[in-house]
């Protein structure tokens, strides 16, 4: 059975679903474990752990698809140590997803040699972030979402000497925001919402980017949140362990 995804339902507007929950009683990921290092160290032996969000309700019936994106960990501050997360938010025009706050990523192409290759392509493509730049750590475990996408999430920790040029054709904006922000659960929100019959729960990380302000000069908000939460929800349970 199909069901109407969530974005193209009337009026429906995910900041408007209430919050069933805040996981303030986990722990945030210690900052010596964010450390460039600490990273590659992770990734190089992995440890025991289990991901929680690895599939949603499938909202459609279509053939599933392979694609990747890339968490592109920014290293920022004067010892360019601290790592911010690269995000996007997608053209309004899109077909899918649109308006919504994503990693750079897309669809598994023949003429790419792996899910990794096709991560820094589409990155490349979408926000102008050259492979020379980046680099790649590993892979978080397939995240399939309810349109079917089997998404790999690479993760690659990128210089701060990178050039972005946004691709208009897909991105509206390009932001960062701390990792340490979003690898604290006190700013991971639950929400359960029931359209057609049907119960579909997500997390969303709202983040106030006080690098950007609204006409009436409040921070902009920054509402991370389906998919993209999933996967760095995931991210948490993974340096968590």
């Amino acid at each position: 059975m199909s069901h109407t995804p969530l974005s193209k339902l009337p009026q429906f507007d995910p900041r408007q679903v209430p919050v069933v929950g805040v996981d303030a009683h986990l722990p945030a990921v210690h900052p010596d474990l964010l450390t460039p290092q600490a990273l590659r160290a992770r990734f190089e032996s992995p440890p025991i752990w289990s991901p929680e969000v690895l599939r949603e309700p499938n909202f459609m019936n279509r053939p599933s698809t392979q694609a990747a994106v890339l968490i592109a960990l920014v290293m920022r501050g004067p010892d360019r140590q601290t790592p911010h997360l690269l995000l996007t938010q997608r053209a309004a025009h899109m077909k899918t997803h649109s308006g919504q706050v994503a990693f750079p990523g897309g669809k598994l192409d023949p003429a790419d040699s792996s899910l990794q290759a096709a991560a820094l392509r589409e990155a490349h493509e979408e926000v102008g972030l050259h492979a020379r730049h980046v680099e790649v750590l590993g892979d978080l475990p397939e995240y399939v979402t309810g349109t079917a996408f089997c998404v790999t999430p690479v993760v690659a920790l990128v210089s701060a000497d990178h050039d972005i040029a946004a691709n208009a054709d897909e991105v509206a904006e390009v932001f960062e925001v701390p990792l340490a922000y979003l690898m604290n659960p006190a700013n991971h929100r639950r929400h359960v919402f029931d359209a057609n019959g049907v119960t579909r729960q997500w997390f969303s990380m709202p983040y106030l980017d006080l690098q950007e302000r609204t006409k009436g000069g409040q921070p902009v908000e920054r509402f991370i949140w389906g998919a993209t939460a999933g996967m760095l929800r995931n991210f948490y349970r993974f340096l968590a362990a």
